[in-house]
């Protein structure tokens, strides 16, 4: 839309200045008029005398021509300066860009490197994932504040299995000092390693099918085959961030 208008106004701003050019041509053109009416009427007052009747009337031609040739010049002169005060505004308009927006990279090469994790096993079913998930890491993060170690990296599920009513999973929270008297379900690991292809969700963990469901596509169009596991990283805080404000990164191992 803001292209067709400037090409509209480039259009108009022509036939502008081409009208002004006009009305400067058609304010010369009775220039001569004025002459020849001006010439013939100081000579009837100049004729009681027949022997000066020459004499006045070169005279008044000579001092009425200039009156009328100088009107328009002084006309045209606002007419030409005019013209390039429509001409300024398009340079304006073509000069300010129109806002780019940038989106997330979509099937990035990634290198996944393997880190100390503290990590506890689950299982859930889709109804109720998202809070499954949030269980998790409430455990591990009430684990590591009791004895006060400080996560040394983002919170990550890494799924190990999956079919239509549910799936298994691994929560993990990386660490650099090992936590002591652990619970049964939790243990001390390593998250994944290796190439990878990075894939970036924004907003709610229900509609994470959308971004899965290109994924998919996105694989099949390259022709690539994944591993058998994926894993999510949460870049926003999910006991902290409302669920549609969630920031996720999706590593997606290649086979």
């Amino acid at each position: 839309m803001f292209r067709f208008r400037r090409l509209a106004l480039a259009a108009l701003i022509p036939a502008a200045a081409l009208s002004f050019g006009l009305s400067a041509t058609l304010a010369q053109t009775p220039s001569p008029a004025p002459a020849a009416s001006a010439s013939p009427s100081p000579a009837p007052s100049a004729s009681p005398s027949p022997a000066a009747s020459a004499a006045p009337v070169a005279t008044p031609a000579a001092s009425a021509s200039p009156s009328p040739s100088m009107s328009p010049a002084t006309s045209s002169s606002p007419a030409a300066s005019a013209s390039p005060s429509p001409a300024a505004p398009p340079p304006a308009a073509a000069a300010t860009p129109a806002p780019v927006q940038t989106a997330d990279p979509f099937g990035q090469e990634a290198t996944l490197e393997s880190r100390k994790v503290v990590m506890v096993k689950g299982t859930a079913n889709w109804d109720s994932a998202f809070d499954t998930l949030i269980d998790a890491f409430k455990a591990l993060n009430t684990l590591l504040d009791k004895q006060g170690i400080k996560p040394a990296g983002n919170s990550m599920i890494v799924y190990t299995s999956t079919d239509d009513t549910g799936f298994t999973f691994l929560a993990e929270i990386p660490v650099e000092q090992d936590p002591k008297n652990l619970p049964k379900d939790m243990s001390i690991g390593k998250s994944p390693e290796g190439k990878a292809l990075k894939f970036v969700h924004r907003g709610s963990y229900d509609n994470m099918d959308n971004t899965y469901e290109a994924i998919t596509n996105h694989l099949d169009d390259k022709k690539l085959e994944a591993k058998d596991t994926f894993i999510e990283e949460y870049l926003t805080d999910p006991l902290k961030t409302a669920e549609d404000k969630l920031v996720i990164n999706v590593f997606v191992p290649l086979k």
